[in-house]
């Protein structure tokens, strides 16, 4: 008989654990709360509009069609995606417009014509940072970071004969500074530290290879949307046996001392060999273990920054807007003062829209496009009243008709709203912070929460709020890091 395991949650992290699990072997249950998988990617549907609500940029595509191998099937024959030309496009509050072109060459020659940037300077960039990449994106990303044997393997080795190259000792603003003449192509590198909800003014610099994966690797787009990445791997892990059950929370995991038991739902006991969790880990402890201390890690990681967001269908098109687009903030070193020490939202925001149908043109009616309508935000303390809400509503769209010259609410014909709170009431994310802890100090790799409990042998964690970090890369390796584990102590006992 098959052992059994069994995953807490249907994020991207939990689909990828439940496919790499099924190849391993185990009958797999995955239990969700909510009424469809995908957890913080997710889509809405209405009016003819369909939006992707969670991550809306793809890199590291391979590691979705690595997934989709090793459930069995092709994915070139059943998950198709595009490269974008233009990365993004940059509004800043002088009237400039910039393209972030994928093309390398062609990024750096359009910074030095729009900047007045030395093309050697934007050269030297990208070639550091994907050098940083190249160097630690096996310790840092794909393997369990925190433990002793993972620095004393290969890759921990080659990192600590150049951990000089790691650039930890600067904040990735004043890296930034030191490498651009430029204050806006500074400010363009900084938002890299908003990819995992940080402080670019205080996280260090190496999180700036961050930006290697979109200049230098490439930004991609899901022919069918965000959400299709869900779908395809819900669909392959469904084949692989794997049994996903809908509107079923996990109400306790049990434990006795140190040995797994299982899960109660419904006052109900489930046994199982394994549990992986893929629900936010402080809520987890909170809610599902509450009779465990909160690891001390925890208590003192400072969080993440959230996110409100404007879901918008338009009656209108944009032909100057592209699927990715920014709307700097005039002084981007107040915004991040306020949302990590202040706790507000900010009164000129910057402004990131995306648009699925630039690329997706079934996700909107002829004529029209759906936009998400996102700024970064403070983790909720207690702060977003309606009349907040309500504040920040106005200022975006100020902000939106200030640097498109356009009236944008008489084009809102469908909208809605998410913000912290209902982050937190969706997907069980503390505070709505959107990647559990931010990494606003050189101490925050050690601090993120390990794959596998210290104590509870068979009791393993995914997602974006533990190592090695949010987003659908880092959620899809920290699934591959558990099944590593597991298929170790399968090797062990044979």
């Amino acid at each position: 008989m098959n052992k059994k395991a069994i995953i807490i949650g249907s994020g991207i992290g939990g689909i990828s654990a439940s496919i790499h699990l099924s190849k391993l072997g185990y009958q797999v249950d995955v239990y969700e709360q909510a009424e469809k998988p995908g957890g913080k990617l997710n889509e809405i549907r209405e009016g003819g509009f369909r939006f992707d609500t969670g991550p809306s940029l793809f890199t590291l595509p391979n590691l979705v069609d690595n997934l989709i191998e090793l459930s069995g099937s092709s994915s070139k024959d059943i998950f198709k995606y595009d490269k974008l030309e233009n990365v993004c496009r940059y509004y800043f509050t002088d009237g400039t417009v910039f393209n972030a072109w994928s093309d390398t060459e062609k990024f750096a020659s359009e910074a030095s014509r729009v900047f007045n940037e030395p093309k050697s300077n934007v050269e030297n960039y990208l070639n550091r940072v994907k050098e940083m990449y190249d160097l630690s994106a096996d310790l840092f990303i794909f393997k369990p970071f925190a433990r002793f044997s993972t620095l004393r393997s290969k890759a921990g080795k080659k990192v600590a004969t150049k951990i000089h190259k790691l650039d930890m000792l600067l904040s990735m603003h004043k890296r930034n500074k030191r490498s651009f003449r430029s204050k806006k192509l500074v400010q363009l590198f900084n938002r890299y530290g908003t990819y995992n909800g940080s402080n670019p003014y205080k996280a260090p610099a190496t999180l700036n290879m961050i930006a290697h994966l979109e200049h230098n690797d490439g930004a991609f787009f899901p022919e069918k949307g965000m959400y299709s990445i869900v779908t395809t791997l819900v669909d392959r892990a469904k084949a692989m046996g794997v049994k996903f059950h809908f509107n079923k929370k996990v109400d306790r995991v049990l434990v006795d001392g140190k040995k797994l038991i299982g899960v109660e739902i419904d006052h109900e006991k489930i046994e199982a060999d394994k549990v992986i969790s893929d629900m936010d880990v402080t809520n987890f402890y909170k809610h599902l273990m509450p009779k465990k201390k909160l690891p001390l890690r925890l208590k003192i990681m400072e969080k993440s920054s959230s996110a409100i967001i404007f879901y918008l269908g338009i009656n209108r098109t944009f032909p100057d807007l592209d699927v990715h687009n920014i709307l700097f903030a005039d002084n981007y070193k107040e915004e991040f003062d306020y949302l990590f020490k202040r706790k507000r939202t900010y009164h000129d925001p910057t402004v990131y829209i995306f648009i699925s149908n630039k690329s997706t043109k079934t996700d909107a009616p002829s004529g029209c496009e759906n936009w998400f309508v996102m700024i970064n935000a403070p983790v909720n303390i207690g702060q977003y009243t309606e009349e907040v809400l309500s504040d920040v509503r106005a200022n975006v769209l100020k902000k939106i008709n200030s640097m498109l010259n356009v009236d944008i609410e008489s084009h809102i014909v469908f909208e809605e709203m998410g913000n912290p709170i209902t982050i937190e009431e969706k997907t069980s994310s503390a505070g709505g912070a959107i990647y559990g802890g931010s990494s606003n100090s050189r101490l925050s790799a050690f601090l993120r929460h390990p794959n596998k409990h210290s104590k509870i042998k068979d009791l393993h964690f995914v997602g974006g709020s533990v190592h090695p970090g949010g987003g659908i890369p880092l959620c899809i390796a920290s699934a591959g890091i558990v099944a590593e584990d597991i298929k170790n102590e399968i090797i062990d006992q044979q």
